[in-house]
């Protein structure tokens, strides 16, 4: 076995997601704004979905949001595909969070989400994507490095959508008023 210096991999990830979070500093633009401003307006609840690691990330946004005052929760787009779509309606909106943009199980549901409500907005780190097309506002948001060193998991791409989430709970509530 390979003798590995725990604490020197411990740092290197963290200063390479240290890295995303500061570069996601110039990837908040106007559309941040229009994503705020017309979730604001929404009288419905604002729901979340993800596959995966953004959908893990997409229930601790809801919950985030949820707590500081923006009606929110998770859908889980398989379940959805399985009769959840029901909870949706036309007053609600969409967040749709996938990093490649190209989640199949996500695809499959965009046309029955579009019927649902018109509100649909995507987080992703490809703007061409079939799911950035998708979403009536589409945030991009991208890490330049995993610090997964096979890039299999996804490290750093989660942390600033992670980061993301926290950003937009904040900016409504804050918004809103919302105190304690």
């Amino acid at each position: 076995m390979k003798e590995k210096n725990f604490i020197s991999s411990a740092l290197n990830v963290i200063e390479i997601e240290s890295k995303a979070v500061m570069s996601l500093r110039n990837q908040i633009h106007s559309d941040f704004d229009n994503l705020c401003t017309n979730i604001l307006n929404i009288e419905g609840k604002l729901i979340l979905m993800g596959i995966g690691k953004s959908g893990h990330i997409a229930q601790k946004i809801s919950a985030t949001l949820s707590s500081t005052g923006t009606s929110s929760f998770f859908i889980h787009p398989t379940e959805a595909a399985h009769g959840d779509l029901g909870m949706i309606s036309k007053q609600d909106a969409i967040l749709i969070l996938s990093n490649s943009g190209e989640t199949k199980e996500i695809i499959e549901i965009l046309p029955a989400l579009k019927r649902s409500t018109s509100n649909i907005f995507t987080l992703t780190n490809d703007k061409q994507s079939t799911i950035a097309k998708a979403g009536n506002i589409n945030l991009i948001v991208s890490a330049d490095e995993e610090a997964c060193p096979l890039d299999l998991a996804p490290t750093s791409s989660t942390t600033i959508a992670l980061v993301f989430g926290d950003a937009l709970a904040i900016a409504l509530l804050e918004a809103r008023g919302f105190g304690k």
